[in-house]
């Protein structure tokens, strides 16, 4: 059934107020149509009286029975955005939070304080999201973005083009828990934002979480760690001599992480919060010398 542009936005967020308020469902009615028609707030509301076309109202109607279902909207619309890039995502890979820009301002600051072409790798990069911005920031950073799911990687290879950064950004497969392969070279940091779940909090993950976004990036061993000290040991190696090594972690994390570091020959130089005030990362400074 066709119906007007005013008439499918009006039954879209009538059928969302299901589970969620008036307000809400009506912003989320209104970023679908502009998203799937692919016209700006303005247009649709200067052609609210027009009528949409068949395929519209059928890409409206899937789309609000995902989000009923508990589909995080980020997957619903494939696409979310991170420090002001428009990133390309689906469940192959986490959806990208504003929790995870603090890590990304730690990386770019100390890239931005380093000689010239910096080497970074972005271990468990899933969407790409922590280096194309360190990328996008630092306009003669090298960076490489590294993760053990193909199907991640072609997520991050689609980002990468799609922001114009393949001249400077490479992908790789590599497993975060192994060593590193000697021809991955030597990087000035490495900056990850690796699984640091919980078994228990495994169980306790919202549906939305849990049935959607892959338990592959969001399990770090039933103590959450086993990332942090699998790479804090490992890959000290793919550091240069003074290297930095920056983390994310969980909530209440930033001890158990920074003593890993710490037990692994590294310099704690700076602990961050998120936009929500909690302890989200770390950047040290590697000790050890070149073997």
């Amino acid at each position: 059934m066709v119906k007007t542009y005013a008439q499918l936005y009006l039954d879209t967020r009538k059928a969302l107020m299901a589970k969620e308020e008036m307000q809400y469902a009506g912003m989320l009615a209104r970023q679908l149509l502009c998203h799937f028609s692919g016209k700006s707030h303005e247009s649709f509301l200067a052609d609210r009286q027009l009528y949409a076309s068949e395929e519209l109202c059928e890409q409206l109607a899937d789309a609000t029975a995902r989000l009923l279902a508990d589909e995080p909207l980020a997957y619903v619309l494939g696409e979310w955005e991170f420090y002001g890039l428009s990133l390309y995502v689906d469940k192959n890979v986490l959806i990208p939070r504003d929790d995870t820009c603090a890590v990304a301002e730690l990386a770019i600051e100390k890239a931005r304080t380093l000689p010239s072409d910096p080497r970074i790798l972005d271990l468990c990069t899933g969407s790409g999201c922590i280096g194309l911005a360190i990328a996008s920031r630092v306009k003669d950073a090298r960076v490489t973005l590294a993760d053990i799911s193909k199907e991640a990687l072609a997520v991050a290879k689609k980002n990468t083009v799609r922001h114009n950064l393949t001249a400077r950004v490479s992908c790789v497969q590599a497993n975060a828990l192994e060593e590193p392969s000697r021809f991955l070279g030597k990087f000035d940091i490495i900056v990850s934002n690796p699984p640091y779940i919980t078994g228990q909090e495994m169980y306790e993950l919202p549906d939305s979480v849990s049935n959607y976004e892959p338990h592959l990036a969001l399990f770090g061993g039933e103590d959450g760690l086993d990332f942090y000290r699998a790479i804090a040991k490992k890959y000290a190696g793919a550091l240069k001599p003074g290297g930095y090594l920056c983390f994310e972690f969980g909530m209440g994390q930033g001890d158990g992480v920074c003593r890993i570091l710490e037990e692994n020959q590294y310099t704690i130089l700076e602990r961050t919060r998120d936009y929500n005030d909690i302890e989200r990362a770390v950047i040290a400074q590697l000790n050890r010398k070149e073997d």
